[in-house]
């Protein structure tokens, strides 16, 4: 057991390192090919800050951890919005200034929604093609909106200073390849010992990847939001967030339909998406309000914290029930 516990703190701690030498790399490779900002941070930084759960995902299904898979994908969407916008907010109150975060929120809860509705009959590969076609959709929008909003949206502006240092294109294909590589060992390591510690505890591997595997995994977010908010990049943390939980529904639940198609327990329709369901619409109502301008106070980041803790608490009490 300590072995199993010491290789999943290892290897959550190399899957953090991996991915912010992944994302690094990767953004300046683009940046040398002239793609601007606030495209990169909209794809690459995005898609890289949810790079650990799409490999944990994807592993767990190779291997038929069908429950781990999906814990992970649902879990880091909780855990995003409880917890890291949580504990942001809690740091610094988060202010909505961008124009293009407003219009990313309601489809967030739209895809939210649909993936839920995909999941009553199981998830199988028609389920997993039809996530991958709608983000290589939301990823032509993406694009599209990056032109169209090019030096207009204050997101751009935040961008544009967080991206400001790049590393010289030797050394970027350095990180890329070395953070790819960490990234596939560390999730093959983590997916080894979550097996385990829940095999000896008894329980579902689904818990397992709610809880460690899903906050291990969301810890890039965390960090990624922690410093923007501190450098007052509010809209940059909150899209950290919001981009995250897109490509975690379109990218990482599409997982287990493509690679091992089951069905979806009772658990997870019935307590954990309508968790996903509920924070995410809460987030909607903050971040798109009609009667004043998007925010989340401190007050409300420790609303999002409680709910996240009483969550955790909920599926703890179940276990040793």
């Amino acid at each position: 057991m300590m072995i199993n516990a010491v290789a999943l703190l290892g290897g959550l701690l190399l899957l953090v390192y991996s991915a912010d030498c992944f994302v690094d790399g990767a953004v300046s490779i683009a940046k040398t090919f002239g793609v601007s900002p606030l495209l990169i941070g909209l794809t690459i930084v995005g898609f890289g800050t949810s790079a650990p759960e799409i490999l944990v995902s994807g592993i767990a299904s190779w291997q038929g951890n069908f429950g781990l898979a999906i814990g992970n994908a649902l879990g880091s969407n909780i855990a995003n919005i409880g917890l890291i916008l949580g504990v942001t907010a809690l740091i610094s109150p988060l202010a909505f200034h961008s124009r293009l975060l407003k219009r990313e929120l309601p489809i967030l809860l739209v895809v939210s929604a649909i993936c839920y509705g995909l999941a009553f009959d199981g998830l199988s590969v028609i389920d997993g093609i039809i996530m991958i076609t709608g983000l290589l959709v939301f990823l032509w929008w993406l694009v599209f909106s990056a032109k169209s909003d090019m030096g207009k949206d204050i997101l751009a502006a935040e961008f544009e200073e967080e991206l400001s240092d790049g590393l010289p294109i030797h050394k970027a294909w350095l990180y890329f390849v070395l953070g790819l590589l960490g990234l596939l060992i560390s999730s093959k390591i983590i997916v080894w010992a979550a097996v385990n510690i829940a095999e000896y505890f008894g329980v579902s591997d689904l818990v397992i990847g709610l809880t460690i595997v899903a906050l291990g995994t969301s810890l890039p977010e965390l960090a990624a939001s922690i410093s923007s908010v501190l450098k007052n990049e509010d809209d940059l943390a909150v899209g950290n967030v919001i981009g995250s939980n897109m490509y975690n529904l379109l990218a990482v639940f599409s997982v287990p339909g493509l690679f091992a198609s089951g069905s979806v327990g009772e658990n997870v329709l019935y307590r954990d998406f309508p968790v996903m369901l509920g924070l995410t619409l809460l987030l909607f109502v903050l971040g798109f309000s009609f009667f004043r301008p998007g925010k989340i106070s401190r007050f409300e980041g420790g609303i999002l914290v409680l709910c996240y803790v009483t969550y955790q608490g909920l599926i703890c009490q179940l276990v040793m029930a």
